[in-house]
């Protein structure tokens, strides 16, 4: 549905106009739901549902890392969860240049797998 403000109004009514199908041309209209008026669309596109999210990083780390053998442990920074004190330790290349040199860790607990980082 498009707006009078946007310049498409019906006949200076002011009503609004409507996308509608033309099967036989295969073409979009935009029509007046109250008159017969009707124009062709400029563009076939009538709806854009643009979605931008940043995925947290800590979601992308999968659990499993802390069976990982090639990885550093340590029991400096115990699991926040369940108190577990050794954890695997690394660093991810971030995209932003803020986050560079965070240390994430994973809980090498059995069934615990917390991720965090400080």
């Amino acid at each position: 549905m498009l707006f009078p403000e946007q310049g498409m109004e019906a006949d200076g009514t002011n009503n609004m106009l409507y996308p509608k199908e033309d099967k036989e041309n295969r073409i979009l209209l935009y029509a007046c739901r109250n008159c017969d008026y009707q124009q062709e669309a400029d563009n076939s596109c009538i709806y854009v549902n643009k979605i931008t999210h940043e995925v947290d990083e800590l979601t992308q780390i999968i659990a499993d890392v802390s069976q990982d053998p090639t990885l550093p442990r340590t029991e400096d920074h115990p699991c926040a969860k369940c108190g577990h004190k050794e954890a695997v330790f690394f660093q991810s290349h971030s995209a932003r240049a803020e986050d560079a040199m965070r240390l994430y860790y994973v809980c090498t607990a059995p069934h615990c797998g917390h991720r965090w980082t400080e």
